[in-house]
């Protein structure tokens, strides 16, 4: 296997959901309007993204796209991503930036298995895992 990742569907703020994203976890980031791919869309789409990337290394990335009017985004509990930090600052970072406007469902905190971990739900309702394995002593 390449790659496996999340692929995140939005109802008209998929642009700025992902702009967030990037500027929560760094990365880079690309964005292809219905504009841009030269389909035959309704005019209501034109300004929509078609396909995004959030790429942090060749193997880790989060795609997302809008959805058509007629067949909207529902969020659930049916996807969660996991974000495994490599330190207790970049997992501090994270979580407190994708927890603004959101909701915390468990705050970072150390746990039995030797690591940080806390979980949230950000402001487009998207749910968030973080872990950080602490150095073993």
């Amino acid at each position: 296997m390449k790659e496996l990742g999340p692929y995140l569907n939005f109802n008209g703020n998929c642009s700025e959901a992902m702009n967030f994203y990037k500027e929560c976890l760094g990365g880079d980031l690309t964005l292809m309007t219905f504009e841009d791919s030269k389909q035959d869309v309704p005019a209501v789409m034109k300004d929509q993204i078609m396909h995004s990337t959030l790429r942090f290394t060749p193997h880790a990335s989060v795609m997302a796209s809008d959805c058509m009017p007629d067949q909207p985004a529902v969020n659930g509990t049916s996807i969660t991503i996991s974000v495994n930090c490599e330190s207790e600052e970049s997992i501090n970072k994270f979580y407190a930036a994708l927890a603004k406007g959101g909701k915390e469902t468990m705050p970072l905190a150390d746990t039995f298995w030797g690591a940080r971990f806390g979980m949230l739900t950000d402001k487009f309702g998207m749910q968030w895992m973080f872990n950080f394995d602490k150095p073993k002593q």
